[in-house]
């Protein structure tokens, strides 16, 4: 039987930098590699939200993109 083996962590932050000229709102993202691996949602939310308020911009949107490798 396969298996996925946890391979690393992304943590993503998203900023509102408003709407543009034709009204389509504006997101700009951060990109935070080398997350430890077994950090919790809560960790991560209160990290996102520590880093968000360095910012003039809103946080619009925390996530976190895990990657697996795949095999037996």
């Amino acid at each position: 039987m396969a298996q996925g083996i946890l391979k690393s962590s992304n943590l993503k932050v998203v900023f509102d930098y408003g709407v543009d000229e034709h009204n389509k709102p504006i997101f700009k993202t951060k990109t935070f590699n080398r997350i430890r691996r077994d950090s919790t949602a809560d960790e991560l939310y209160s990290a996102a939200i520590a880093i968000g308020s360095l910012s003039q911009e809103p946080v619009w949107a925390i996530e976190r993109n895990d990657s697996y490798e795949i095999g037996e």
